[in-house]
């Protein structure tokens, strides 16, 4: 079968042992305690009411819903025409996937990041194309070795792709450094696939900054967004990507393909979302910003088990684990002994060993107990084993 090499998520897996432990406190897998803002879910169960959601779209989307989202582009410095280069996706992750389906022949390359999202490499796989490892390091605040970067690209090389900010790390990668991702891909004539799922939640002064902006880049750059995460909706499975018209014609035979149309009423909340729920997302920005704190003051009583680099950016702290070598096991333990889910660090790369991911998405209050189990594991347990 061709899945044979294809592994399964162990986000996923982590998920699905949790939910067989009654009273398992999951700070695993990036699904915000948040729900979707009021004034969305108002207004779609009046569309659905009015029956407006009942039939499959154009392939490409809401032409309404398009060309919102074209005038919000064209607020930051983005053009694109929203006939000819904007999709509605289900999500970002059928985004990712349409794309790197048309874009990858068999044994083509694509330079992925470690640690990094931890579907990369097996959509990648599933798209018959071979995923190439640039490693990040903590001592380097887990930016780019653009070095490393051109060092790995090959005459087999089909794209770069890479999340902004970074999940697991929560780094922001900056305008300079992406620049210079962009003169490689001129350079070598790749394209980049830039997935700005955790855009919206940036915690330093750092102006957010996306490849889409620059002109002389339009035909190489696929840029992917969700709203799951900025608007809370990751049960509505909606999201978009843009890109010149050539790349688009192209993705969206294999978008057609995959699904048709994003689902009609997601498509009606993300309308509502962009039009008016802006003030909300701010509010979500406040709140995860408050909760990241919170966990890094958790991690510092427990400094003798856990080091870390405080996120700049996403909802998520990547830990390196002390006197651990294997992230699995810990995390496999944690949730049998402690009844607490993290994801293990493998998940996201070879250079992820040796880490755990929390999710700060999770509620205040599941955080402090979560908290209180892992310290009673590391006093309890660790002293008895």
């Amino acid at each position: 079968m061709r899945t044979e090499n294809i592994n399964f998520s162990y986000i996923k897996q982590i998920e699905i042992l949790a939910s067989k432990i009654p009273g398992v406190i999951s700070l695993a897998q990036a699904i915000p305690s948040l729900d979707t803002p009021e004034i969305i879910k108002k207004k779609v169960i009046e569309i659905i009411s009015q029956g407006k959601a009942s039939r499959y779209s154009l392939s490409p989307g809401l032409p309404f819903l398009r060309e919102v989202i074209e005038e919000k582009l064209a607020g930051k410095k983005m053009y694109y025409d929203f006939e000819k280069e904007i999709i509605i996706t289900a999500g970002a992750t059928e985004a990712l996937m349409a794309s790197l389906l048309a874009i990858l022949d068999k044994g083509d390359e694509a330079i992925v990041f470690s640690p990094s999202y931890a579907s990369y490499p097996e959509m990648i796989k599933v798209a018959s194309g071979k995923p190439v490892l640039v490693n990040l390091q903590e001592e380097n605040n887990w930016q780019i070795d653009l070095k490393e970067l051109e060092e790995k690209i090959s005459s087999k090389t089909k794209v770069i792709l890479f999340c902004n900010p970074n999940n697991p790390t929560g780094t922001l990668f900056k305008k300079d450094e992406l620049l210079k991702i962009g003169g490689l891909a001129l350079k070598h004539n790749l394209f980049i696939i830039s997935d700005e799922a955790y855009k919206e939640f940036i915690y330093n002064d750092e102006k957010y900054f996306s490849l889409a902006e620059v002109n002389e880049l339009r035909k190489l750059v696929i840029r992917i967004f969700t709203f799951s995460k900025a608007y809370a909706m990751t049960g509505w499975r909606i999201g978009f990507l843009h890109s010149d018209e050539e790349v688009v014609k192209e993705i969206i035979k294999v978008h057609d393909t995959l699904i048709t149309c994003a689902p009609v009423v997601s498509q009606y909340a993300a309308l509502f979302g962009l039009e008016l729920a802006q003030r909300e997302i701010k509010e979500f920005k406040k709140i995860y910003r408050e909760r990241k704190e919170l966990i890094c003051w958790q991690l510092d009583q427990l400094k003798d088990f856990f080091s870390y680099r405080e996120p700049e950016a996403a909802y998520f702290i990547f830990a390196k684990l002390k006197n651990r070598d294997n992230s699995w096991q810990f995390c496999l333990d944690l949730l049998e002994k402690a009844k607490v889910a993290l994801v293990p660090g493998i998940a996201f790369g070879p250079n992820g060993e040796g880490y755990a991911r929390i999710n700060f998405s999770a509620s205040e209050e599941n955080i402090i107990e979560a908290f209180k189990r892992i310290k009673t594991y590391f006093n309890y347990y660790e002293k008895n084993s």
